[in-house]
């Protein structure tokens, strides 16, 4: 997600500044009415670190993108993990764009980090096994020294729960934040019934993670209480899904439990665990110890050199999407990574980005991004003067979708300028 700070002012002020774009992003309904309460405890929860890690697979991306060497992105940065990842293939300059102030810290931190640390084994330690003292002492040894004053005050101060936040890479970053707060309560919830997420990251086979799913986790799907919860805006919550996005991941079907056991079900069977990380993050709440295991493409050690020599190719904005391009001169932007951040859109904030896209983008530019649903949002809210101007290849959509290893969502969408 984006936002932007406004310069001078109390820290109040500042505060402040940072959550207006968030709330003019989610709220759409008086405060006191059900769907306002809603979104504005979506607000709450979206204000602090939500992301360790991105959600979205960036080798569908790269594939998506066709990425060549000099060519100028733009991007919602989340946990990172997808920009970090684009410069491994293709050299590429890369803004990174988000609301969330906890991303725009971690993502400083990550691409620091790349540049700064003694070397591979250091920054495997400290992202892919992210639970070692040896991190924190890191941190100030490598790492302090060459951060902003706003990045050091995010990571050296204190969560909620009093904990210095640069600890949380010595005890395991992923238990941290709300997806990992979530996924953590989701294995208890598992565990009160009986049943151990864990045990699928021991199947040797398709054919076993296939059992394993059907026996210790498509029955928690048939409980009364659990397809109750599951049927509450509130609890998705936790995997950054706003009150507005809830109907569309639902789609057809008539119960939200069907939804999610279906986008679980292709997480846990449809990708074999050698190569799929983000099973091991949602089943195991981290990558497989050791570097025995699948990681994204930035933290593989085969590519940590080209990674390392190219991590200053990106800049980290606070601000919206929007807002961001409205800066842009016309026909500067070869491709533009949008995650899911259209799904929480109005028609009005579609439209005002659809024409900045359509005014920055470069002959032949590629627009990327995810969908709650199975279908393009597009048609019917973004006008036709704009969208004619781009082709869609739908076909080619279905089949990204299916490769996509995170399993969350119902479509992936690439448009390309053709006029």
């Amino acid at each position: 997600m984006q936002g932007s700070l406004h310069k001078g002012g109390s820290g109040e002020a500042k505060k402040s500044s940072k959550n207006e774009r968030l709330r003019k992003a989610v709220h759409r309904h008086k405060a006191v009415s059900r769907e306002g309460i809603q979104e504005r405890l979506f607000t709450l929860a979206f204000s602090g670190l939500v992301y360790p890690q991105i959600w979205e697979d960036p080798v569908v991306d790269m594939e998506a993108l066709e990425l060549k060497d000099g060519e100028k992105l733009v991007a919602i940065a989340s946990g990172g993990c997808n920009i970090l990842s684009y410069l491994t293939e293709a050299d590429v300059q890369i803004t990174a764009i988000d609301l969330n102030p906890a991303h725009i810290a971690l993502n400083k931190l990550k691409l620091t980090a790349a540049q700064k640390l003694p070397g591979y084994a250091a920054f495997h330690r400290f992202f892919a096994e992210a639970d070692a003292s040896e991190n924190v002492r890191a941190y100030f040894t490598y790492l302090q020294p060459h951060l902003d004053e706003q990045t050091k005050k995010y990571w050296e101060s204190r969560d909620k729960l009093g904990r210095r936040r640069v600890g949380y890479f010595g005890r395991n970053l992923y238990r941290h934040g709300l997806l990992g707060t979530f996924i953590g309560a989701g294995h208890m919830l598992a565990r009160m019934h009986g049943a151990n997420p864990r045990k699928l990251l021991r199947a040797k086979s398709l054919s076993e993670q296939r059992q394993i799913f059907d026996r210790e986790l498509a029955p928690l799907f048939e409980k009364r209480h659990i397809r109750w919860l599951m049927n509450k805006p509130s609890a998705l919550f936790g995997l950054g899904i706003p009150p507005s996005q809830f109907e569309a991941l639902k789609g057809k079907e008539g119960h939200m439990a069907e939804v999610l056991r279906a986008r679980l079900e292709r997480l846990a069977c449809d990708f074999d665990l050698q190569d799929n990380y983000f099973a091991w993050q949602a089943f195991g709440r981290r990558y497989a110890s050791g570097g025995s295991g699948p990681l994204p493409p930035y933290l593989q050690k085969e590519k940590y050199e080209t990674l390392r020599a190219r991590a200053g190719n990106i800049e980290v904005v606070h601000a919206s999407f929007t807002e961001y391009l409205s800066r842009q001169d016309e026909s500067s932007v070869d491709g533009y990574v949008l995650l899911d951040a259209q799904d929480w859109m109005t028609d009005e904030q579609l439209t005002d980005l659809w024409r900045e896209i359509s005014r920055t983008i470069r002959p032949g530019g590629r627009v990327i991004f995810r969908t709650a649903g199975e279908e393009t949002i597009l048609p019917g809210r973004v006008p036709d003067e704009i969208l004619n101007r781009f082709s869609y290849d739908e076909e080619a959509g279905r089949a990204w979708t299916l490769k996509d290893r995170s399993s969350i969502y119902g479509g992936f969408h690439a448009y390309k300028l053709i006029n």
